[in-house]
């Protein structure tokens, strides 16, 4: 799948790894929740990224106290309706601070693009054909957000707010 980053195609870095795998030691490699807390300490001795992969049934909270060895967190929406990977995102940036990747993988769909940047979402891997173009777009079609969120945008209300008070 094409990955999205900053409204552009790039090249992905990551190789997913089966649990039972082995890994070369220079790959930035991504790993299940589970190899991950099986196996942390040598993994933070890799000489290459790491990223865990998180089911949206498994909390953040999980690797809360690894985050800082943690590169990028990949976050699977498995269907339209099921959007636990939001909270997932919102969890990570704005509770535990964490400043590396999260990437949404899974059925990532245009319509639900700003929303998943306003959560902390920062690559996206998407559909073969896919026009980017269309992708920024969508990303502008909400010029004010209604509610705080983890892009750091000022909500409308506090703009507002902020305004009557220097009035």
């Amino acid at each position: 799948m094409p990955l999205l980053k900053q409204g552009q195609f790039a090249d992905d870095p990551w190789v997913r790894v089966a649990d039972d795998a082995d890994i070369a030691d220079e790959t930035a490699v991504v790993v299940s929740l589970e190899r991950w807390q099986d196996e942390a300490d040598a993994l933070r001795k890799r000489n290459a990224p790491v990223a865990v992969a998180l089911t949206n049934d498994q909390s953040p909270a999980e690797i809360e106290s690894d985050l800082d060895a943690i590169d990028a967190v990949f976050l699977t929406f498995p269907a339209y309706t099921d959007g636990r990977a939001y909270s997932q995102a919102r969890l990570l940036r704005q509770r535990y601070g964490y400043k590396g990747e999260i990437r949404a993988t899974g059925n990532v769909l245009r319509d639900q693009y700003a929303f998943m940047q306003r959560c902390g979402f920062d690559t996206f891997e998407v559909a073969d054909g896919i026009d980017p173009a269309g992708w920024d777009q969508s990303a502008q079609t909400m010029s004010e957000g209604y509610q705080t969120a983890a892009d750091g945008v000022q909500a409308i209300w506090a703009k507002r707010h902020g305004q009557q008070a220097s009035a």
